[in-house]
C-alpha cells in the first residue's frame, strides 16, 4: 500500500453499527427501528475531525448507500468511497468507487488523498463490516447495542471479543442506557491495539 515512492499513511479504520439484540443491522434495505437521536450520535461520529481542514473517509456498501443517498448527503467534513464491482461511474455525492474494501483502503493511505483524510469509517454492509474489521489498522467498532430482537435480514458479522475488548469508559461516548421510541440501548467501543506500520 504504497505510491510510486514507497510512501504510506496508515489510517484509523472504525466500523460503527446500530445491532439488535440478534445481531440485526436491517430489514429490507431500511433500519428496522427509528431512533432519531441514536442516528444524530451516528451521524456526529462520522462527520466529527480532531484536526481542523482534515476530512474522514467513509465506506459505504451499495445496499447501505441507496436508501440514504438522497436524504443524508453530502455529509460535512466526509469523502465518500462506494464499494461496488459493477459501477463504472460515482453516483452523486459519492466521490470514488472502489472495487474492493483492500482498494479503498489503498486509496486511503496513499498520497495525495492521505495527506487530508483523519479517519476510515466503515459503515457497512455486512460485507464491508467483516472485511475491515480483518484489517491490522482497525482498531475500533463502534456499537450500539439495542436491547432487543428485531425481525431483521441482515446481521451485524461475529467479531472477536477477546481481540475487541469492550471499553469501559470512552471519551465523548455517552455512559448508561438510554431509551427512545420505548426502546433502549446503550453506546459501547470495542477496541484493540493496533500499529501503525
Amino acid at each position: 500500500m504504497c505510491d510510486a515512492e514507497g510512501r504510506v499513511d496508515p489510517k484509523p479504520i472504525r466500523l460503527v453499527a446500530a445491532v439488535s439484540r440478534n445481531m440485526g443491522i436491517g430489514q429490507k434495505g431500511d433500519l428496522p427501528w427509528n431512533l432519531p437521536n441514536e442516528f444524530k450520535y451516528f451521524i456526529e461520529k462520522i462527520t466529527s475531525v480532531v484536526e481542523p481542514g482534515k476530512k474522514n473517509l467513509i465506506i459505504w456498501g451499495r445496499k447501505t448507500l441507496e436508501p440514504f443517498a438522497e436524504t443524508l448527503l453530502p455529509l460535512p467534513n466526509c469523502i465518500n468511497a462506494l464499494l461496488s464491482r459493477t459501477l463504472s461511474s460515482a453516483p452523486e455525492y459519492v466521490h470514488y468507487v472502489c472495487p474492493s474494501m483492500m482498494d479503498a483502503i489503498k486509496m486511503a493511505s496513499t498520497p495525495p488523498l492521505s495527506e487530508n483524510l483523519e479517519t476510515i469509517w466503515v459503515i457497512g454492509g455486512v460485507e464491508p463490516y467483516a472485511e475491515a474489521m480483518k484489517h491490522s489498522w482497525c482498531d475500533q467498532i463502534h456499537i450500539t447495542d439495542i436491547m432487543e430482537d428485531f425481525d431483521c435480514d441482515t446481521f451485524f458479522p461475529e467479531f472477536d471479543r477477546d481481540v475487541f475488548k469492550l471499553a469501559k469508559e470512552f471519551p465523548g461516548i455517552p455512559t448508561g442506557i438510554q431509551e427512545e421510541n420505548g426502546i433502549k440501548y446503550a453506546f459501547q467501543v470495542y477496541q484493540r491495539d493496533v500499529l501503525f506500520t
